[in-house]
């Protein structure tokens, strides 16, 4: 349903990690990115919340922007790849779930395009995602077979002075050699290694 409410609606961040059966949790909240005017609104118990989509993916052809099609449910879906959602999800903070529910559910997906998702970094410009990108990768490294030339090329996009993960400044970890700043080590999952309190 939301890949057809508008007639450019395509399934996006955490809703396109359930489509792929990749989240940790189940939510009855999905968005979906649209060029077009479009308002929120509910369905038997489920919302549907409009995403503007960045205007440089509308910049760029479809085939390019990271989007398929998939049957599902006797029809057919438009929705992010798993590499452009990777993407996504770590650019926008408030559209994923938390930490810790982002964490967990890319630890579900077994494999990604790297040279796609650098591709997706390098689109959206933004040195706190790239970083955020790398970080991810990098503790990710042996079971999504993460080579040095993938985390070299995001490490030359990550801020060149401390940032804050989320934008809140808050005090927290110092992510090394990716400069963010992220939240007590409380607040993520098991796996993250942080170094160098600030």
């Amino acid at each position: 349903m939301a890949s057809k409410i508008t007639e450019d609606s395509v399934v996006v961040y955490h809703a396109a990690r359930q489509f792929f059966g990749k989240t940790y949790s189940i939510w009855h909240r999905f968005h979906y990115g649209t060029a077009k005017r479009a308002r929120p609104f509910s369905f038997r118990g489920f919302e549907f919340l409009p995403v503007r989509v960045p205007s440089i993916f509308r910049a760029i052809p479809s085939n390019d922007q990271g989007i398929v099609e998939k049957q599902h449910a006797g029809g057919r879906a438009r929705v992010t790849t798993l590499e452009r959602t990777l993407v996504d999800v770590l650019d926008q903070p408030d559209k994923r779930g938390g930490w810790e529910e982002t964490w967990r559910s890319l630890e579900l997906v077994e494999f990604f395009d790297l040279d796609a998702v650098i591709s997706y970094v390098r689109l959206l410009a933004s040195a706190i995602t790239a970083a955020c990108v790398g970080f991810f990768l990098e503790q990710h490294r042996g079971s999504l077979m993460v080579e040095g030339k993938h985390l070299e090329a995001l490490r030359k996009m990550a801020p060149a002075q401390p940032r804050y993960i989320d934008g809140a400044r808050k005090s927290g970890k110092l992510i090394q050699p990716w400069n963010l700043v992220a939240v007590p080590s409380s607040a993520w999952p098991r796996t993250v290694e942080c170094t160098a309190s600030r």
